[in-house]
């Protein structure tokens, strides 16, 4: 059987059954829930076990697997699934830098229902960074699932020991194999993918994931030869994605000029329409300036992560207000008067009060920064020794100094990291100054990038502008499902600007805002934050599970779909009736 050639290398095939699996290598729920998988030796440890904890990190990374949260209980299983993995690297036509992509088919396929569900990864995450979602809906059903890291994930190259990450999950030392990235030779700092490959793979997000169907296809003839060829006439591919991975399957649906998708279900998507909404670069930088002084306004006192243990505001949330004053962007002598004003600017902007409170969590944990900084990077094509404003990445060392990484911590990062530093023992550094708010000047930086017009900051517009999506065929069967208090990507921003889009160029997309729900579901886990909110993922199975049921058992799409009336979870557990999922439709794959 042939290999698409977009694929360079090996095709890396394997088994996975016994005590290991395609859905959660063979932990179960309880184990994805508990501690890290281990590794023998730390030093070195195997490609099945980087896998086993790759996938582990995943879940949790996206599912709220707390005891509270209802996940194999009120929506969702995560049952044994046994089968093969196909894995490769991809180039998009002119990348420096490959993106991967993975074939999950499960040993129950179903030959009779041909179907194949791609994916890309949320966040900046790896190659499984879509596993909660795609491959808990779709492997359990029989569908093989094929997925993306979109150009992101955690293949960090490191100049101290010029090693990468190879195809396994192991690191490799430079030219001695085929690696996920690797910058050009020379450097002093980290190399992290998304930020330094010089593709601003944002911008492709939608060919990744459609090489990654045609991938996937092509997987098929191999498993199956004798049921070969597999296409989109004779397999319905269904599109599927949240967050990041959300915008990519978008993306994908309006570069589908040959009609593989079957339908889309887009969870809170990151997605840029011409010229309605903001770009995420536009509404992060004016959140990472703007917000630690709104939150010190006395109407988020009870939102999570809004005021110390001892219930005050924090330190340097109230200095953020007196430098905003110095700047004469707020006024008035106290921090209550000041954080007001920044409520009302933002509010100016398009930010809901619902998504000023949960970005708490945000600006509580500096995503901010963290997202701001990399991106920029990545939209001006920047390398690990120039990234904007004076960042870059380096190994932590003792108290928090740059240093160089252990061996046992740079052997994990393939499984452990995000995609986006600071965490597992890296951090962002630069843009920071020996004030009393030592962030601004970074966060100011990063601004002026965006409202600059010096030719000099073009590429960063031009970059965002490289983003935004096409239209979608209309009689394309799409679902976009978004949580109300998204916080990290508020839907005023995102998903209603690109509903009405279509819907006034002909297009028929269903929407759903859904009531108290946030941007993590993984967040639901912590001390007081799942009392307020539900989880999205069920409400992304039900949307899916209708798009199966008008696509194989000829069930009518509907023209429109009613709002579910979900309620907080509360301090006990996750009830049904919270969710208010419509009936007869499921909850998941269970």
């Amino acid at each position: 059987m042939s290999t698409p050639d977009f694929v360079r290398g090996e095709v890396r095939i394997t088994e996975h059954r016994g005590d290991d699996d395609l859905l959660s290598a063979g932990l179960g729920l309880s184990g994805l829930a508990g501690s890290p998988a281990a590794f023998a030796n730390p030093q070195a440890p195997t490609p099945a076990e980087l896998r086993r904890r790759a996938i582990q990190t995943s879940w949790k990374g996206i599912a709220d697997l707390g005891a509270l949260g209802g996940y194999g209980k009120v929506y969702g299983a995560v049952p044994m699934v046994p089968g093969r993995e196909y894995q490769a690297f991809a180039w998009i036509p002119g990348a420096h830098s490959p993106h991967r992509v993975l074939l999950q088919v499960p040993d129950h396929f179903d030959a009779s229902r041909r179907c194949l569900v791609v994916t890309a990864s949320s966040g900046s995450r790896g190659i499984y960074g879509a596993i909660a979602l795609a491959g808990a809906w779709g492997l359990p059903r029989g569908c093989a699932v094929a997925y993306t890291d979109k150009g992101t994930g955690a293949g960090y190259f490191d100049p101290a020991d010029h090693t990468g990450v190879a195809l396994d999950g192991t690191r490799a030392r430079r030219g001695s194999t085929t690696l996920e990235f690797e910058p050009a030779a020379g450097g002093e700092y980290l190399g992290i993918k998304h930020a330094h490959s010089g593709d601003n793979p944002e911008a492709d997000w939608g060919r990744h994931v459609l090489q990654a169907a045609q991938f996937g296809l092509a997987m098929l003839d191999r498993a199956f030869p004798d049921q070969a060829p597999f296409t989109a006439q004779n397999t319905r591919i269904i599109a599927t994605g949240l967050s990041n991975g959300g915008g990519a399957v978008l993306q994908a649906a309006g570069l589908d000029d040959q009609h593989l998708l079957a339908g889309v279900v887009a969870l809170e998507p990151n997605v840029r329409v011409p010229g309605h909404g903001r770009a995420l670069f536009d509404y992060a930088t004016e959140a990472s300036l703007w917000l630690p002084c709104a939150l010190a306004d006395e109407r988020f006192a009870q939102v999570p992560m809004a005021r110390t243990p001892q219930g005050e505001v924090p330190p340097a949330w109230a200095q953020r207000c007196h430098q905003l004053h110095e700047r004469g962007l707020v006024n008035g002598p106290h921090v209550g008067q000041q954080a007001a004003q920044a409520v009302e600017h933002l509010k100016a902007g398009g930010w809901t009060e619902q998504a000023l409170a949960t970005a708490a969590s945000s600006t509580a944990l500096d995503l901010w920064r963290a997202i701001t900084a990399a991106y920029a990077s990545a939209y001006m094509r920047k390398g690990p020794d120039d990234m904007p404003c004076g960042f870059h990445y380096a190994a932590t060392g003792a108290h928090g100094a740059p240093g160089v990484a252990p061996e046992t911590v740079r052997a994990g990062w393939w499984a452990d990291a995000s995609g986006i530093p600071p965490g597992n023992g890296i951090g962002l550094f630069g843009g920071t100054d020996h004030t009393a708010d030592p962030t601004l000047q970074g966060a100011w930086c990063l601004r002026a990038l965006w409202e600059d017009t010096d030719p000099s900051t073009q590429a960063l517009r031009d970059g965002v502008a490289a983003t935004t999506v096409k239209l979608p065929r209309p009689s394309l069967p799409l679902w976009v499902v978004h949580g109300a208090s998204d916080g990290l990507l508020p839907t005023s921003f995102t998903s209603e600007p690109y509903v009405d889009w279509l819907r006034s160029n002909g297009g028929h997309p269903l929407y759903w805002k859904v009531p108290h729900a946030q941007h993590f579901d993984a967040f639901l886990a912590l001390p007081g934050f799942g009392d307020q909110h539900v989880p999205l993922l069920p409400y992304g199975y039900a949307a899916l599970d209708r798009l199966w049921a008008h696509i194989y058992d000829g069930a009518p799409w509907p023209t429109v779909v009613p709002t579910p009336v979900a309620q907080p979870r509360g301090a006990g557990p996750l009830a049904p009736a919270a969710l208010d999922l419509p009936a007869p439709w499921t909850a998941g794959p269970g």
